[in-house]
């Protein structure tokens, strides 16, 4: 059905012009399905007429409406992107529409099934990310003992990873809104599959290193297009166990790449993570189709949230880089991730020298991802029961004590236990704070924002590593876990300053 261009006579609402009466009916329940275009115009008129104090009352109307349009089943997709509903008069009405929940239309279950589709996708996506993560750490000292490098020239790798990052965190927001969803993550996993092949033919050093920035390019945007769908979501089990497969990945890379490093052929390790690339490349094309993310969230019955009134004339990198908190998330992601790829990466080198632990070294960075994965599972209950915000100071404080066994406790076994469970409180981090992003970022910039956050985060488990590497230089890898330590410490200090509410923009 057309939906009315503006009210009765013809005009676009404004202060001058207020709608009829009759259109208003809706309001109290007495039209038919087809009026909650003049309802919401209605409501628009409203809310320029009032005082700007009085302005939120009507919050609670917009409210009722919605839950009438969700029984109808009623998509509001056409209504929010007409022409006459974007007058320039109705500028007030803004922020009550960035307040609504967009997401949840009636879902059948054949919605229900799509969505699974989608999410257990995205899960093999993020299996992979892990995957990637985890291998390096096991394969650190054979790759130093086949180019004969020190700990600096080793670390180039991570730098080399964190480049990729920092490109894919800029470059993806642009090339999502110009390519759309499904075509972007196409590329990307075709990228990191083009690294696979030439990691596997161990090519030489500088090469080697640059198989590693495109790796770093593919799996950055793959992350946060993953975190961003599933952000859009609005369920924190969802987000918590699309983290845990990032963490079985990390998990199941050790152990594989263990034994790799201990025959001649290390390199064809990087032909079984070719493999699974393959494998993630064809499911991204059967699922998503190239499709944008507006239209795939449409095919599972939910409506992505609208942009602003006022947005659409704006530079969406503009919108992303002036909110603060966009950028102490980043910074937050950067240290958490450093963290986990610091102790994943270096850790088999830390236990074998300092510990005398031997081959079997390796074994301990699957222990740390094995928590990881457990970590993210077993304790939803208690983040729901002491509260996201609390609890992730709850993680870091038991987490840093643990660092210090590790640090001083000149034990093989006691420092593999507590690097075990070190990674059972650092699992739940990183999913808190995605969920915390949902929640105090505007909506309509949140998979943009997300991008940037998960992004910049990512390059944390390059650049980190890079820097233990350089001080491991100077100070001998037992400086590993003093440094450690420090960045915990500063990640309260960061968590602290991160609001805990989301604040108004206009």
């Amino acid at each position: 059905m057309a939906l009315p261009p503006s009210n009765n006579n013809g005009q676009p609402y404004g202060d001058e012009h207020p709608p009829s009466r009759t259109s208003s009916r809706w309001l109290s329940g007495f039209s038919s399905p087809p009026i909650p275009y003049e309802a919401f115009r209605f409501l628009s008129w409203s809310c320029n007429r009032m005082p700007p104090d009085q302005n939120y009352n009507m919050t609670k109307t917009a409210g009722l409406i919605m839950a009438r349009a969700r029984s109808w089943n009623y998509s509001l997709k056409q209504t929010l992107s007409h022409p006459s509903f974007t007058h320039p008069k109705t500028p007030k009405f803004n922020h009550i529409l960035q307040g609504l929940e967009l997401t949840h239309l009636n879902l059948s279950p054949g919605h229900e099934w799509k969505t699974n589709i989608h999410f257990v996708t995205l899960c093999f996506c993020l299996f992979l990310v892990g995957w990637n993560d985890g291998t390096v750490g096991p394969l650190l000292p054979k790759i130093q003992d086949v180019y004969h490098i020190g700990y600096t020239l080793v670390s180039v790798i991570f730098i080399s990873n964190a480049m990729g990052f920092v490109v894919a965190s800029i470059a993806n927001v642009y090339l999502t809104d110009k390519l759309g969803f499904g075509v972007v993550m196409v590329i990307a996993s075709t990228v990191q599959m083009i690294g696979y092949t030439l990691n596997s033919v161990a090519p030489s050093f500088p090469v080697f290193a640059f198989a590693y920035f495109l790796g770093g390019l593919g799996i950055a945007i793959q992350d946060a297009g993953s975190s961003g769908y599933v952000s859009s979501l609005k369920s924190s089990s969802r987000m918590g166990l699309l983290q845990a497969l990032y963490g079985l990945g990390a998990f199941a890379a050790p152990l594989v790449s263990t034994q790799f490093a201990q025959i001649t052929h290390w390199s064809y390790h990087y032909l079984v993570s070719l493999g699974l690339s393959v494998v993630n490349t064809m499911l991204l094309i059967l699922v998503f189709r190239f499709k944008r993310q507006e239209d795939c969230l449409l095919e599972i019955g939910r409506s992505p949230a609208p942009p602003p009134i006022t947005s659409s004339q704006e530079n969406k990198y503009k919108q992303i880089f002036r909110l603060k908190e966009v950028h102490l998330l980043a910074l937050f992601l950067l240290l958490n991730v450093g963290v986990t790829s610091t102790l994943g990466g270096w850790i088999v080198t830390y236990i074998n020298i300092v510990r005398g632990g031997g081959s079997n070294s390796g074994y301990i960075s699957s222990g740390l991802y094995g928590g990881l994965t457990l970590g993210r599972v077993l304790l939803l209950w208690v983040n729901k029961r002491v509260g996201e915000r609390r609890v992730v100071f709850c993680y870091i404080i038991l987490a840093i004590a643990l660092d210090l066994v590790v640090w001083l406790v000149p034990s093989f076994i006691g420092n593999a236990v507590a690097i075990g469970f070190i990674g059972l409180l650092w699992g739940p981090v990183y999913p808190l704070v995605m969920n915390h992003a949902s929640h105090i970022l505007p909506p309509w910039i949140l998979t943009g924002c997300i991008t940037w956050i998960v992004g910049f985060g990512q390059a944390g488990s390059a650049f980190i590593p890079f820097l233990t590497g350089v001080i491991a230089l100077k100070g001998g890898v037992a400086s590993l876990q003093p440094f450690v330590v420090s960045l915990m410490g500063f990640m309260i200090i960061v968590w602290m300053v991160i609001p805990s509410t989301s604040r108004r923009v206009d």
